[in-house]
């Protein structure tokens, strides 16, 4: 069984997503049951299907001193950070502790490769890519953590986790083992993945693509929306009362399948197992559940039957993947945001698109968005290949 591990502050923490640009709006579109989701415009030939697409992004180009570094991820990340004051944030906690003693861990699943793509597709007679589109870094998987890097002038450790959907989920466990160990004294986590083509055609490759809006868990369902997003967390080892906890995280790698899950949910049950032991948490302490949920039959299925079988029917699950589109290595970050709103404001978001539960969801599957005191939230987020992390967060004391 894991240790029980010293709770984190969440001293700062926002996204950026089709949903809403900050927390505000991203609550109010969950409290108003209004999805980010859109007819598909991305790209030069459209597939025929929903995205959740951030649309400022376009119209927010990155400062001049980092050109170099310009392309749409980057700027997502460019937006996020400028959301719910969270760069003066990091940039105070940095003042506080120093730049070498925070740390920068950050998730993505594609980084700059739309970059990559509008470069091939630009190359002159000659084979070589156009002026702007050549520096090696902007064609790099740590293409974003360097931008934010740079950007915040940190000279502590810094990484790229690129876990498939669980990357911006697994950042919360390294930087926990960081500060834990005495190697940093604050992290900047999170997560930015934007829409391009290799994702929407790769995807669409492996028919998990819905035509229609998204609909996890629902017996109908026909697959996912792919979405876009860009979110942060400042964890710290002391913070207000009033700050939630970073409490306890699970991670898993069961590798049954590329791109299907174990079919016992093997992964997804030792993740949550792992997140509540190291939380020093029982599965009826647990008041609602961020579920992966990405609305393909297979991912549904499995993770249904878990919950069901793990959780008491008091406990509250959903997917809120309804509103912002599946954000892949972005969707961590993003559904932990979604979960310290409801935490902070008593909010069980439900199962938009969500009419008629498949059978194999358990009374624990909240469809409407209910409004009690919740105390305890765990969010999953489940990757290709098996890997797996489940967070468990705890509300602050008001």
């Amino acid at each position: 069984m894991s240790p029980r591990i010293a709770p984190l502050a969440i001293t700062a923490h926002t996204v950026a997503c089709a949903a809403g640009l900050g927390r505000a709006p991203l609550l109010q579109a969950l409290r108003a049951r209004r999805s980010g989701l859109r007819p598909n415009d991305f790209g030069a030939q459209p597939l025929p299907c929903w995205i959740g697409r951030v649309a400022a992004v376009e119209a927010s180009p990155l400062p001049a001193r980092f050109a170099a570094w310009d392309c749409r991820n980057n700027r997502l990340a460019w937006l996020g950070l400028q959301q719910d004051d969270f760069l003066a944030a990091a940039q105070d906690a940095i003042a506080r502790h120093g730049s070498e003693r925070v740390a920068l861990v950050l998730g993505t699943s594609t980084a700059s490769i739309g970059a990559t793509e509008e470069a091939y597709r630009r190359r002159d007679a000659d084979g070589r890519f156009p002026a702007g589109l050549v520096d090696g870094v902007l064609h790099s998987p740590h293409s974003l953590v360097a931008f934010v890097q740079a950007l915040l002038d940190l000279r502590g450790p810094v990484c790229t986790v690129a876990t498939a959907c669980s990357s911006s989920a697994k950042v919360f466990a390294q930087a926990e083992r960081l500060i834990r160990l005495g190697v940093v004294d604050a992290a900047v986590v999170g997560g930015v993945d934007s829409l391009c083509d290799s994702v929407l055609y790769g995807f669409n490759s492996l028919q998990l693509v819905s035509p229609e809006p998204c609909r996890p868990f629902d017996a109908a369902r026909r697959g996912l929306s792919l979405g876009e997003a860009a979110g942060f967390a400042l964890l710290e080892r002391a913070g207000p009362a009033a700050a939630p906890r970073l409490v306890g995280w699970g991670e898993s790698s069961d590798a049954h399948h590329m791109s299907s899950p174990h079919p016992e949910g093997l992964g997804a049950r030792l993740a949550m197992q792992d997140a509540l032991a190291r939380a020093g948490l029982a599965p009826g302490d647990v008041d609602y559940i961020n579920l992966h949920g990405t609305a393909t039959p297979k991912n549904d299925e499995i993770e249904a039957q878990v919950i069901a079988a793990l959780f008491p029917p008091r406990v509250r699950a959903s997917s809120t993947k309804g509103w912002t589109g599946h954000a892949l290595g972005a969707a961590g970050i993003t559904e932990a945001v979604i979960s310290l709103l409801a935490l902070e404001h008593g909010l069980v978001p439900g199962t938009l698109h969500c009419t008629t539960p498949d059978a194999l969801c358990g009374p624990q599957i909240a469809l409407d968005n209910e409004v009690h005191p919740l105390r305890v939230a765990l969010s999953n987020s489940f990757g290709f290949g098996g890997n797996n992390a489940c967070l468990a967060f705890a509300a602050g004391v008001a």
